[in-house]
């Protein structure tokens, strides 16, 4: 620019620009009114959850790229570490290893538990463990690949996770030690220590893992019920745990927090290894 130069009217620039629409300005006023951590993680949420209905929002520019994604991924992960280690820390020093709700959602489980609904339980709870976990991963594998070799190491990537996280969690346990419930309250077989819940930490886990793979599956997005199906199969072997009898609700609490930041930190490497594209396009760029 020479030293004659006029300067440029900022007005001029600007008065072409519209205002976002009214949607999106109320998005932004929740979003100013939310804590910095929790804001990533709901929009995050959010645009995750645009995409699997199928309805990439053109009014969010720039899209969502793998990196910020990526960072999302592993802030979340820390994030969900830091509150188990605190919950760990919390079982390990408070009297009895119990904490506030424990004794309290444990004698109403006993209290509350027919024989036709322990059944149920029982049943449900049997998916979160053992051979059925990694079956349907192998299955989702199968499914998220196009070639064979794609299907094979989809499959083979998907039951690695769950098993590293599954000995990790052991591992945990193991170091921790937190004793079960009384004996005579179980509904349900159960082994070793308390502190996370196996079950609720494999179900957990393998719900993230199907999820992923169905969004892997680029030829059209996975929808919202299927997700939601998942999610909630997920969440209810958690809870059969505390009707069972076999484990207190902070064993739960302590498995779910425990999978999201395996899952998040899994999400965070994954996304660093791939090609940095948006993720309103799942399709990889033809080559």
């Amino acid at each position: 620019m020479t030293p004659n130069a006029p300067k440029p009217d900022r007005r001029a620039l600007t008065k072409d620009i519209e205002a976002p629409p009214p949607r999106i300005r109320g998005r932004l006023a929740a979003l100013s009114l939310i804590p910095p951590l929790p804001r990533i993680v709901y929009s995050s949420v959010d645009s995750l959850l645009d995409w699997i209905a199928g309805r990439p929002n053109p009014e969010r520019i720039p899209l969502m790229t793998r990196a910020r994604l990526s960072r999302r991924a592993g802030w979340v992960a820390l994030a969900s570490a830091a509150l188990f280690a605190l919950l760990a820390v919390w079982v390990v020093r408070a009297p009895l290893h119990l904490l506030p709700g424990d004794t309290g959602l444990h004698r109403w489980s006993v209290e509350h538990r027919p024989a036709a609904a322990a059944a149920a339980a029982r049943a449900l709870t049997d998916t979160g463990t053992g051979l059925i976990p990694y079956a349907l991963l192998l299955l989702a594998g199968l499914y998220a690949g196009r070639t064979t070799r794609q299907r094979a190491w989809t499959a083979a990537a998907l039951m690695l996770c769950l098993g590293a996280g599954q000995a990790l969690r052991y591992a945990v346990m193991t170091l921790i030690a937190r004793a079960r419930p009384p004996v005579e309250d179980w509904a349900a077989h159960a082994s070793g220590w308390s502190f996370p819940s196996g079950h609720t930490t494999t179900a957990a886990m393998t719900a993230g893992l199907l999820v992923a793979a169905l969004l892997l599956r680029a030829d059209r997005p996975p929808s919202r019920t299927a997700v939601a199906l998942i999610l909630l199969w997920g969440a209810a072997v958690g809870l059969t745990r505390v009707y069972l009898g076999v484990h207190w609700f902070t064993d739960v609490i302590g498995g779910w927090l425990f999978a999201t930041a395996w899952l998040s930190l899994l999400a965070c490497v994954y996304l660093r290894r791939t090609d940095d594209r948006p993720t309103g396009d799942p399709h990889p760029a033809d080559e």
